[in-house]
Order: C-alpha cells, then sequence, then structure tokens
C-alpha cells in the first residue's frame, strides 16, 4: 500500500521542526522528510543568536514572537536550550549606520521590543573587551541573546512525535508528482507518499526541491565560517552577543571561550561546508581594530554552515500560485534559526487556511516578478 499524510514538511531543521510541531499540535497528520541527520543543514552549524532588531516589521514581529516561544520552550515544547538574554550590541562606526539603527529602533520600540541607542561608553562598559576607537554609537536590546540550536531542534522533535507526527530522517525527497497543477503526491528514497500538501523547508537546499515542481525559489548557498576559542579566562558572565556592523565581526560567550565569526566579501556562492583559511587575514583584522585581546586566544575548534540567501536578503515566506498546494519557507539570508517558532506557527495557519499570526504577505517570492524586493538593512 502506498503511504498517505496529509502535509509532508521537506527539511528536518529548525523551521521543518517548528512547522511539524504546530502542525501536530493542530491535529494534522504531518510527515517530516529529512534526507539526513535532523538539523545538519545549517540549524546546527548557526551562531545560535536570537534577537528583534530588524528593520523590516515583519521581522521584528516574526523575531519578537520568537524570542517568547524560546523564553517558554522549557514548557513548550519542554526542552532546555541554554537561552542566555544578555542582549545584542551593534557597534556604528558609519553616520549613515547611525541613522538607520535610530530609524530602527523607533520601530521596533512601537512594536513592543525595548531596544535603544547607546553612546559609545555605555556600549564599552557592557562589552570591555572592546576598543571603541572609531565607534560613533551602539543599539542594544536587553532581551536578545544567544542559545543552542541542536537542543532546539531536539527539543521540537520530541515534542512533534509525542503529538503524532511522522519524522523520517535519512529519506530524501526525489521528485513531487503534479498533477494539473495540484500536487498528488512526494517520491522519496523509501518509496512514493501520497499527499496534497508540501511544506518546503529545506533551507539553502530549498531551490532544487521548489524545481521539483515546478516552482521557482531563488535561493543561494553561501559558506560563512565561525570560530570557537579556547578558554578565556575572566571573561564578563554578562557578555552580549557584540557585533561590528561595519565589518560583520561578531562574537559571543561559547563554553569557557567565545564563538567568532564574520562574513567573507570574497566568498563565492556554493555548496562549500570544508573549512578554509582566506577569510583570516580579514577577520584578523577587524579583531586588531576593534577586540585586540581576542588575537591572542587560541581556537579549540572550528567550522563551516550556509547561509541561504535571497536577492534582497530577506525571506521567501508564502504559498505557490502555480501549484496547489506547495508552500515555503526559506532564503532567510542568515536569521532563520532566531526566527523558526515563529514561522512554523505562520506555515500551521497557512496550512489551515487562517489569517497568521505574523501578516507575511509581503515576503512571498512573487515579489520578485512584480520588482517589489524587500531589504532587510540589518543583516551580518
Amino acid at each position: 500500500m502506498t503511504e498517505r499524510a496529509e502535509v509532508i514538511v521537506v527539511g528536518g531543521g529548525v523551521m521543518g521542526l517548528s512547522t511539524a510541531f504546530h502542525l501536530a499540535e493542530a491535529g494534522v497528520d504531518v510527515l517530516l522528510l529529512e534526507r539526513d541527520e535532523l538539523g545538519s543543514g545549517s540549524t546546527c552549524r548557526a551562531a545560535g543568536g536570537v534577537r528583534a532588531q530588524f528593520s523590516d516589521p515583519a521581522n521584528i514581529d516574526l523575531a519578537r514572537r520568537s524570542l517568547a516561544a524560546f523564553e517558554r520552550f522549557g514548557q513548550r515544547p519542554g526542552a532546555e536550550i541554554d537561552l542566555r538574554q544578555h542582549g545584542y550590541l551593534f557597534l556604528l562606526d558609519d553616520e549613515a549606520d547611525v541613522a538607520a539603527f535610530e530609524a530602527g529602533v523607533r520601530l521596533q520600540n512601537e512594536l513592543g521590543v525595548p531596544s535603544r541607542m547607546l553612546t559609545v561608553d555605555q556600549a564599552l562598559e557592557l562589552s570591555p573587551l572592546v576598543v571603541g576607537d572609531g565607534v560613533l554609537a551602539a543599539a542594544f536590546s536587553p532581551t536578545d541573546g544567544h542559545c543552542t540550536p541542536e537542543a532546539v531542534v531536539q527539543g521540537y522533535a520530541r515534542g512533534a512525535r509525542a503529538l503524532g507526527a511522522r519524522i523520517r530522517p535519512h529519506c530524501e525527497v526525489t521528485g513531487i508528482e503534479v498533477t494539473d497543477g495540484a500536487i498528488t503526491g512526494v517520491r522519496t528514497t523509501r518509496g512514493l507518499v501520497d499527499t496534497s500538501t508540501v511544506v518546503v523547508t529545506a533551507g539553502a537546499w530549498s531551490a532544487a526541491v521548489g524545481e521539483m515542481a515546478g516552482v521557482p525559489l531563488p535561493v543561494v548557498p553561501l559558506r560563512r565560517q565561525i570560530i570557537v576559542t579556547s578558554e578565556m579566562p575572566d571573561l564578563p558572565a554578562d557578555l552580549p552577543m557584540t557585533i561590528d556592523f561595519g565589518t560583520t565581526f561578531y562574537f559571543h560567550p561559547e563554553g569557557p571561550g567565545l564563538l567568532v565569526g564574520m562574513s567573507d566579501p570574497d566568498q563565492q556562492p556554493g555548496f562549500q561546508l570544508s573549512t578554509g583559511d582566506e577569510w583570516l587575514p580579514g577577520l584578523a583584522e577587524a579583531v586588531q581594530r576593534r577586540a585586540p585581546v581576542l588575537a591572542d586566544a587560541g581556537i579549540a575548534h572550528r567550522w563551516a554552515g550556509l547561509y541561504e540567501m535571497s536577492p534582497d536578503h530577506n525571506a521567501l515566506i508564502g504559498e505557490a500560485r502555480g501549484v496547489s498546494r506547495l508552500l515555503y519557507a526559506t532564503g532567510f539570508s542568515g536569521h532563520g534559526f532566531l526566527q523558526g517558532p515563529a514561522v512554523g506557527e505562520v506555515l500551521r495557519d497557512l496550512v489551515l487556511g487562517v489569517a497568521p499570526v505574523v501578516d507575511v504577505s509581503g515576503l512571498s517570492v512573487d515579489r520578485f516578478a512584480s520588482s517589489s524586493e524587500r531589504p532587510e538593512l540589518n543583516c551580518v
């Protein structure tokens, strides 16, 4: 007999597992398919930052709702995720960035986020590893922070299974059956599954999954690398996630050391997951300029992960027009992990045909066909 599922979710990262959890909680028969281990794509390679300091109202609402969900994660779905809300501190050394962040803070405050602008001295007091040369101002929100992506993945997986969701790792999707413009099934390495609804949450691999149904999803993979330092004694217990916005160099506490990262402007798109040294001179320059004490820290370990980049560095969330019913949430361009809880709720609502908890109509992929790009300015 051919297997059946009311809804199939493709991708077992935070986005897919949050979606499966919220659908199962709503009583939907859901099957999640992941070609590898759960979280093995971008989620468990993320830095774990969670914040609500964005420039786009939809992103602020999604992030604020997700932060609240992370705060309650121990009760629902029920897991310890090591949430540390010591804030996000953006260091600004460009007048245009200061003006943009001032506008962002005003919008965030209107939407319930307790962010604020800081003087340089206030920023240095919060993050004493920083040298303030050239810094003009800073933005800070005390409820931002970081948590453990692997714990979030496993928490949602356990919660979804307890509610009746079927979760199938090591089961790759090889095709999507479409008849007369409607989805009828999904082909996998374990056989065909009949369904009428597919939710694509495959991160950097979403474009290939969408293409199986003839739905273009303009997402490309871009490698980002992370270093965790060896032990650094006397780190402040409440050190915030600190971002030198002009260079994208950032750090936050990780165990006895610091997790450190930065974008590489010369990195070309592609599915490259090996670590390399070509970005280290740029990182060393940024470290020497902004936090030179880190230059003497050893490297405990390092890894690479993939950002899922969209053309305007903002998410693609919605339902395809040409194929019934294919839904998608991808292209988060570095802020997918932190929005996972709320986007799972949004996808649940879209599947059920009710008004989503956050209005994401402006994030539809259709915006690119109508030249209505919606750039998110606060990306690192």
